[in-house]
């Protein structure tokens, strides 16, 4: 297995970076999820990706915990 660093992130106007960090904390659980990530691999190297909502539902409604690859 590879490690990763997921990134979501977002434009938001606030007073305060905790207000900030509120808004996105609301944002992320009363809308749908965000589809835009930057991943960036052990080597450093960042890619953009765009998901697909109708894959990533998909994907997220299987239990890949069983998968032997992850094991």
């Amino acid at each position: 297995m590879h490690t990763y660093v997921v990134t979501v992130s977002t434009t938001l106007q606030a007073d305060t970076a905790e207000e900030a960090a509120l808004l996105f904390y609301q944002e992320l659980s009363a809308g749908p999820p965000p589809l835009h990530f930057h991943i960036r691999d052990e080597a450093g190297t960042t890619t953009e990706l765009v998901l697909d909502l109708a894959k990533a539902d998909a994907f997220a409604s299987f239990d890949h915990s069983a998968d032997p690859g992850n094991w």
